[in-house]
């Protein structure tokens, strides 16, 4: 095991990572840009970064329930770019067990996209410049590359098949869109911001060692987030998990994924290299406070402050340095309830009869937020140009209605939610206004 584990950590040296920051796709990246050398229509990046984002939903959109009609696909056309399973990654019985992760604890993994994948992206300062700046010219949100994210993770894994990552499938779909879509990101960059991105520091956006680390928030961090939240994964679910994300990165155009899939052994020296990019940013702190506005909105009256407790309590035991994103994100205090479960748990470690029912309750609220915060996305971005949507088997089982009749009624008990939130919150101000 020791070998193993040095073996692991020769195959990444510091070169190798320093390669992987100052890398980008160049693969893509050519056809991209001969692309928009080649147009005459006077279209730049941003126009075109729009274009694709509506390709990408429309051509997920197709992928998901075809018609039997392509769909309008100028700029996807014109690249004629493939994706292709690779020699190693056609192993249907580890796909299928890998995507089974997310059939069974597809809640929990929900929450753990809020409450920790995406906090994770927030303390990479390029990532979160990128995400802050492009999403907000691009789709003038900041919140609605959540919801795309939260859509690639159903169209990725969700849908208890393995073909969804061949040719024509929504996985491997997402991953082409999303990897030329990342090119014109990269153009967007150079032409907005050129001047005034740190190469030498940054990279290249989206670069290959900031991809890796996004497969690694999907996987790892989702395993460890889990694993706080009661659901501890076998060796064998790890593997197949990491092994159908690996195909997806391939797909996507990762480096680190282009001759092998990830494995278990590559996880410790990763991780502890990711442990070094921590740090905080205005626009870090920007995307923090909006994905929890954005979660808060959707819970119950007495749940206002769950998510960010729940922010608090994924990371609470962190390695590699993780413990310190929420104070490098600046998320606000946990519930003061919620502070009370904390001590509970940590009670519990030394006192067994504990354990179960504090780790019933944690479980318990864990499915809640995850179903909240499903219904959220559907919520608020079911008509949107790239739209969320559940596959039938699990809005099902999620007991997740998305018709138009459920969803103005989720609509109109929110808006009374939002009402009485509002008359409560007058009179603390105006006491504290007082003291003052």
């Amino acid at each position: 095991m020791n070998n193993r584990r040095e073996d692991a950590h020769d195959r990444w040296p510091d070169s190798r990572f320093r390669h992987l920051r100052q890398s980008a796709d160049p693969e893509v990246d050519e056809v991209v840009a001969r692309y928009l050398k080649e147009r005459d229509d006077g279209l730049g990046p941003l126009e075109l970064v729009k274009a694709v984002v509506k390709e990408l939903g429309e051509a997920k959109k197709e992928a998901r329930q075809p018609s039997g009609q392509p769909p309008a696909s100028e700029i996807f056309a014109a690249l004629d770019f493939a994706a292709n399973l690779p020699e190693w990654g056609c192993d249907a019985r580890l796909l299928a067990k890998g995507q089974a992760v997310f059939a069974d604890y597809g809640l929990y993994q929900a929450a753990a996209l809020f409450c920790k994948c995406l906090p994770m992206a927030y303390v990479e300062v390029s990532s979160a410049r990128v995400l802050a700046g492009v999403s907000q010219l691009a789709t003038h949100s900041l919140t609605r590359r959540v919801a795309e994210t939260g859509q690639m993770l159903v169209d990725v894994m969700g849908l208890k098949a393995a073909d969804s990552l061949l040719p024509g499938g929504p996985g491997n779909t997402t991953a082409l869109g999303l990897r030329i879509l990342h090119s014109f990101v990269r153009a967007l960059v150079e032409e907005r911001y050129g001047d005034h991105w740190d190469v030498e520091r940054f990279g290249p956006p989206v670069n290959q060692e900031l991809l890796l680390a996004t497969l690694f928030d999907f996987t790892v961090v989702t395993w460890e987030a889990l694993e706080t939240m009661g659901v501890t994964l076998t060796d064998e679910q790890r593997a197949a998990h990491l092994y159908t994300w690996s195909v997806f990165g391939h797909l996507m155009g990762v480096e680190a994924c282009r001759d092998r899939p990830l494995t278990l052994d590559d996880v410790v020296p990763v991780s502890e290299r990711m442990g070094r990019l921590y740090e905080s940013s205005p626009e870090g702190r920007l995307l923090m406070r909006m994905l929890l506005t954005e979660m808060e909105e959707f819970m119950h009256l007495g749940w206002r402050k769950l998510p960010r407790s729940l922010v608090h309590w994924v990371f609470r035991d962190a390695r590699y340095g993780a413990d310190r994103v929420p104070e490098l994100l600046e998320v606000p205090p946990p519930a003061w309830w919620f502070s009370a479960l904390f001590a509970l748990a940590r009670a519990a470690n030394q006192r067994p009869w504990l354990g179960r029912p504090v780790d019933g309750a944690v479980r318990w609220l864990v499915r809640r937020v995850g179903r909240h915060l499903v219904v959220a996305l559907v919520d608020r971005y079911s008509d949107a140009q790239a739209p969320f949507r559940i596959p039938p088997e699990l809005a099902g089982a999620w007991r997740i209605k998305q018709s138009k009749a459920a969803v103005k009624s989720r609509e109109i008990r929110r808006g009374v939610r939002k009402n009485v939130r509002r008359t409560v919150r007058a009179p603390a101000k105006g006491r504290k206004g007082l003291r003052a």
